[in-house]
């Protein structure tokens, strides 16, 4: 490839996450072309040269183009002459496992800017871009036995200790002791969850299960940028104040999916109860067989038609879970 891939960039709070480019080179090696840094980093050489980062800059292109590795500058804004300047602050990455079902977390960022919680930041944002684009059910990870900055790194972002390896570091010239580490999706989105607060407040939100001729139930994949992303679902929404829950499914179906559906043709089926971190959730559950339009995902979400003795196979919110016992049983 001549050019960066088209890649949209994932933005964090503070942070942008996007393809490299041929004259990010320089920023790269300078940062990375650091004994400090070097060092921490098992395939990075040292000293690091430019034209190797101008190299690795355009294999990274072919990677994210091929669906098997995302590497990623981390960049930030700087107060400049002419007003905020982006800056190359370090990079983050993962890689697929060759089953696709898990991939293993990097990063690394320029020295001068430690200090500022750079890599978690970054390296969650990638993780849950992954969890809802990739559907990956664990991320792992390694770290240098004596680098406890990234250890505590991974452990922030839900990681757990799982065991001890030799790694060979290019920049150390032969093997050195590792530790590594590995957490499941939930693992990870139960991290990103904040503390409750002392009381919860109710929410209420209409869940319909769409039945097709085939007798197989549609489900959506919740997107990047939303609690609980990558998880799959029945589709739905909030319930506004002042509206019924048949009226806000009718909404809600307009507004996901494109398709009519009349109040008569939702049949109440059950509901849930779960106590989430921030709030508690009430969810009655409809059936529906018939509706009108042609069905697209307007949001760019996921959607698979399911059979039922199958949705156990899909990861899923705890409020949703229960619901599948009830509906293999009832389809």
């Amino acid at each position: 490839m001549t050019a960066p891939p088209d890649f949209p960039p994932i933005r964090t709070e503070r942070l942008t996450l996007r393809p490299l480019r041929a004259e990010d080179a320089p920023a790269l090696h300078r940062l990375v072309n650091d004994w400090e840094v070097a060092k921490t980093l098992a395939r990075v050489p040292y000293p690091y040269g430019l034209d190797r980062a101008e190299s690795w800059i355009r294999s990274t292109w072919a990677q994210i183009e091929a669906g098997e590795a995302w590497h990623l500058a981390i960049t930030g804004e700087e107060p400049g002459p002419e007003g905020p300047a982006e800056t190359l602050v370090g990079c983050v990455a993962l890689t697929l496992d060759a089953d696709r079902r898990g991939a293993e977390l990097g990063y690394w960022v320029g020295r001068k800017f430690w200090g500022h919680g750079v890599a978690p930041e970054a390296a969650a944002g990638l993780c849950r871009w992954a969890l809802a684009q990739l559907g990956l059910e664990a991320v792992h990870a390694s770290a240098l036995r004596e680098n406890t900055r990234s250890a505590a790194v991974l452990r922030r972002l839900g990681l757990r200790p799982a065991g001890e390896a030799m790694q060979t570091f290019l920049s150390r010239g032969g093997p050195m002791p590792v530790l590594l580490f590995r957490a499941t999706r939930e693992e990870i989105l139960a991290t990103a969850v904040p503390p409750a607060p002392a009381d919860r407040t109710v929410l209420l939100v209409a869940a319909v299960a769409l039945v097709d001729a085939d007798g197989r139930v549609l489900l959506a994949r919740r997107p990047e940028g939303k609690p609980l992303a990558g998880l799959w679902e029945f589709p739905g929404g909030k319930v506004k104040p002042g509206e019924s829950p048949e009226a806000a499914l009718i909404r809600e179906l307009k507004e996901e999916l494109d398709i009519d559906v009349s109040e008569s043709c939702l049949a109440p089926f059950t509901f849930a109860s779960h106590a989430y971190e921030k709030f508690h959730l009430m969810m009655p559950l409809y059936l529906c067989r018939k509706w009108g339009g042609t069905m697209r995902a307007v949001e760019g979400q996921a959607l698979a038609w399911v059979r039922p003795r199958q949705m156990g196979g899909y990861a899923m919110p705890p409020a949703d879970k229960p619901l599948v016992a009830m509906l293999q049983d009832f389809l």
